[in-house]
C-alpha cells in the first residue's frame, strides 16, 4: 500500500501540512504516518532537574507529544483517507525522525516553518534538511497566504 509521511510539531504551518497530506492519501489510496519527535529538556539532560523529576520526564514528553498527536488528527477531520492514519512519537531530533519515517515511503509533507526560533527564514531548518536528504519526493506546504 503507499505510505505518506507527514511532519507534525503543533505549529499552524504543520497543521496545513496533515491537512494536505491527508487530502493527497485520499486521491492516492494511501496511508499517513503523522510523525512529531521531542527531547527530554536540556537542563534535563544535564542534571539541572532533580534525577527524581527526570526519571518520569520521558513519559511525560511522549505522552504529551501523542496527544498533540490526537488533537492535530482531530482538526483534520479525516474523513477520506486513502488508508489508516497511524500516529508516531519518536524520540529525538525532528529532522532524524522524519528521514527514518520516511525510508519506502511514497513522500513526505512537512510545513515550510514549524516551531523553530528563527522566524524570519522562508523554509525552516527541519523542512530544509529534509528536502536535502529524503530518498522520497518532498512536498512542502507553504503558509496560508
Amino acid at each position: 500500500m503507499r505510505r505518506i509521511v507527514v511532519g507534525v510539531d503543533g505549529s499552524e504551518g504543520s497543521q496545513r501540512a496533515l491537512d494536505w497530506a491527508i487530502t493527497e492519501a485520499g486521491f492516492r489510496h494511501a496511508s499517513v504516518d503523522v510523525v512529531t519527535a521531542w527531547e527530554p529538556p536540556f537542563v534535563a539532560e544535564f542534571g539541572a532537574v532533580p534525577p527524581a523529576a527526570t526519571a518520569t520526564l520521558p513519559s511525560v514528553h511522549e505522552d504529551a507529544a501523542r496527544a498533540l498527536l490526537d488533537r492535530m488528527v482531530a482538526a483534520s477531520h479525516p474523513t477520506d483517507v486513502g488508508g489508516a492514519i497511524d500516529r508516531i512519537a519518536v524520540r529525538g531530533a525532528p529532522t532524524r525522525a522524519l528521514l527514518d519515517a520516511a525510508e519506502g515511503a511514497d513522500m513526505v509533507v512537512v510545513g515550510s516553518r514549524g516551531r523553530g526560533g528563527f522566524a524570519g527564514l522562508l523554509l525552516g531548518s527541519v523542512s530544509s534538511q529534509v528536502v536535502a536528504h529524503a530518498t522520497c519526493p518532498v512536498v512542502v506546504v507553504p503558509p496560508e497566504r
